[in-house]
């Protein structure tokens, strides 16, 4: 038999695969056709343990404890205290008024009660009034004091000064019993020690100085 004669004799119209493999391929042990989740995961997003739209659970994140006295009962129907979204930096502040009122526009302000009262007592912090980021811009309800500063030892009633920014002969505004008006943010505070000089020392070249508004540029 010659070299090409021993050649045919092991070898055969089909192809064999090597052992162990065959025509379609296995996955490796452990896998489906599915992907699978890590333990202790779901397709819907968690929220982490202790946060949410109220005020509980806030004191460890950031090591103030604020008492909160209620002045209005009506203010535990209307939700308060709670902030409008789990990350949200303002607590909602609602209108404890007796009747609905009529901000015309550039009028004197109206001062109407938040209907609560803080004991902030850190003098490393302090909370500040705001605006409603939408009321202020789409219907022009700010604050008649831009920004209102609760001291960490003012402890009365929290009231809100109310003005209708736009202009003259323009939509009056009206606020109703409950409304969220503004909100309040907590902020951490630094009383600096101050030391009255004759002049200040040299500043490095190119340091601001004495430049005031715009002299910076634009650009």
């Amino acid at each position: 038999m010659s070299g090409l004669d021993r050649e045919r004799q092991g070898m055969s119209g089909s192809v064999r695969e090597p052992q162990g493999m065959s025509g379609s391929v296995r996955e490796p042990q452990g896998m489906s056709g599915s992907v699978r989740e890590p333990q202790g995961m779901s397709g819907s997003v968690r929220e982490p343990q202790g946060t949410g739209g109220s005020i509980r659970g806030t004191e460890e994140v950031s090591g103030l404890d604020v008492a909160v006295r209620i002045l209005d009962p009506r203010l535990t129907a209307w939700g308060f205290p709670r902030w409008g979204s789990a990350l949200a930096a303002g607590l909602d502040l609602h209108a404890c008024l007796d009747a609905t009122i009529t901000l015309e526009p550039q009028a004197p302000p109206a001062l109407i009660p938040a209907g609560f009262a803080l004991a902030i007592r850190d003098p490393g912090w302090c909370a500040m009034v705001y605006p409603r980021s939408g009321l202020g811009h789409r219907e022009g309800l700010v604050l008649g004091n831009s920004v209102g500063v609760i001291d960490a030892d003012y402890e009365g009633p929290l009231m809100i000064s109310a003005w209708n920014r736009n202009p003259p002969g323009t939509a009056t505004l009206t606020v109703r019993p409950g409304e969220r008006v503004a909100q309040l943010v907590f902020t951490r505070v630094v009383r600096p020690s101050l030391r009255v000089v004759e002049a200040f020392p040299e500043v490095e070249a190119g340091a601001r100085g004495a430049g005031g508004f715009g002299s910076t540029g634009r650009g």
